[in-house]
């Protein structure tokens, strides 16, 4: 459906029909996310096996399918997908420069096409040409339309970060093809016969792959300059699923495929993920982009969901897929909120704004209960994930807990300052003249975003019982 969407919108390029091209993209991408909502009735989520299986044979005398199918994990990963990409075309309302509207909505479209790919494909080939290809619609979102003039470097950044990266995990997708004869995730989940050495190594091609799309520390040099150059909708697609794709080939793949060499590296992988915890809580202090203390803010989570995941516990594995969640949720709410100052204002240095609380109540209002999301307030989304992810580490190790739990004090300790900052004291005049609260296109782009925050955090149910099946079958 997005890309009979790019079919359809090289068909009103025409100036005139400018509006006409954000008009219908914007309601076929909202056509595209209702419909992946009534998908849910098409699938038995209870149900241990994959569902709506398809398979195409692609390569002549080879046993290398395209096979897609979903579970729970999947998705709630496409829902999330569906969800953001309108929120990305309804900014392309203000996009410059106008003449690049029809490629800055293919862009995402396309984005949109192959994220889906990549959540519905059980064939190791395919996974590994979509989570690539991802890296070609970002890359022009980046380097086109970004905001600074570092826009170019970051956009190499990105694309040499994740694509060397990958390398790896091909050369193991190809060694596991001639060794078993197959490459699909069905199959390979069922083979027994690797040998201790072979698994191992296998587990850590894929894990660099992972890591640096996370990113774990210390592979998360490229995030804050991305996030930094991206304009304000790649930003929310960057942060709200790119990075969980990293999570998803964790739980899909790594512990899926590689239990045994998932277990040996478990210790490994709660140091690395305690580390970046601190750390990344730590830099966040000493930051003074908004967008960038958001996107430290994000490597300081993503180390949460990596613990989790490699606990080896219900708890934990749920809270990771939970946080997930939320993060794409409120980290995309706050970075459309620092793009909203943005086009106010033309400055992200936090130095330049204070006491915004007096003259622009309705972003305060709206920051405030994103902060407050950030932070894990209890009857917000991410305190589920979060207070799973302890319960479950505790399970694994208590020494990981506590020190995953400190990197949570510290991320409440700069979401408050990052707040108290921006909103209160005195208004800096001297460095903005004047002040306009956010538009009721704004609002209306925010609200989804307020519900899900609260609805999530009170009725986590919805989600428990549709994922504990996908999780409890890995």
């Amino acid at each position: 459906m997005p890309l009979f969407g790019i079919l359809t919108n090289f068909f009103i390029v025409k100036k005139k029909y400018q509006k006409n091209l954000k008009t219908f993209s914007l309601l076929w991408s909202l056509i595209i996310f209702n419909i992946s909502i009534l998908l849910l009735y098409f699938l038995n989520l209870s149900s241990y096996q994959f569902q709506l299986i398809g398979e195409i044979s692609w390569f002549f005398s080879s046993n290398t399918n395209i096979l897609i199918g979903l579970d729970g994990l999947s998705y709630f990963m496409i829902l999330l997908t569906t969800f953001l990409i309108p929120i990305c075309l309804l900014l392309s309302w203000n996009i410059e420069p106008h003449t690049k509207t029809l490629e800055y909505i293919n862009f995402f479209f396309l984005l949109e096409s192959i994220l889906i790919g990549i959540f519905c494909s059980l064939d190791l080939f395919l996974f590994y040409i979509l989570f690539e290809a991802v890296l070609i619609p970002m890359y022009f979102i980046v380097g086109i339309f970004g905001s600074r003039e570092r826009k170019i470097r970051a956009s190499y950044f990105l694309f040499l970060y994740t694509l060397v990266s990958s390398i790896l995990m091909f050369v193991a997708i190809l060694f596991l093809y001639f060794k078993t004869g197959t490459t699909s995730y069905l199959l390979l989940k069922t083979f027994k016969s690797f040998d201790y050495l072979t698994e191992n190594i296998c587990w850590i091609a894929f894990f660099f792959s992972f890591a640096v799309k996370m990113p774990l520390v210390p592979f998360h040099i490229w995030l804050p300059e991305a996030h930094a150059e991206a304009p304000t909708a790649g930003s929310v697609i960057l942060a709200g699923i790119l990075l969980k794709l990293g999570g998803y080939g964790f739980i899909r793949f790594s512990l899926g495929l590689f239990p045994d060499s998932s277990a040996f590296f478990s210790p490994f992988i709660h140091v690395l993920s305690v580390f970046g915890v601190i750390y990344a809580s730590l830099t966040t202090f000493q930051q003074v982009d908004l967008k960038k203390i958001i996107a430290y803010s994000s490597v300081g989570h993503m180390g949460l969901v990596t613990a989790a995941i490699f606990s080896f516990n219900y708890e934990a594995i749920f809270g990771s897929v939970f946080l997930m969640l939320s993060h794409g949720i409120v980290s995309s709410g706050l970075f459309l909120m620092v793009g909203f100052l943005y086009e106010k204002h033309h400055t992200r240095v936090l130095k330049y704004y204070s006491g915004l609380i007096h003259v622009m109540p309705l972003f305060s209002f709206f920051f405030i209960v994103f902060t407050l999301g950030n932070i894990g307030l209890p009857g917000t989304s991410s305190f589920i994930g979060e207070i799973l992810i302890i319960i479950g580490c505790f399970k694994m190790n208590s020494w990981t807990a506590l020190l995953v739990s400190t990197g949570m004090v510290l991320g409440a300790g700069y979401s408050l300052w990052l707040c108290n900052r921006l909103l209160f004291g005195n208004i800096k005049k001297y460095s903005i003249k004047e002040f306009k609260d956010i538009s009721r296109r704004e609002f209306f782009i925010l609200l989804p975003f307020l519900f899900l925050v609260f609805f999530l955090g009170l009725y986590p149910d919805i989600i428990t019982n549709l994922l504990k099946t996908s999780i409890l079958n890995l």
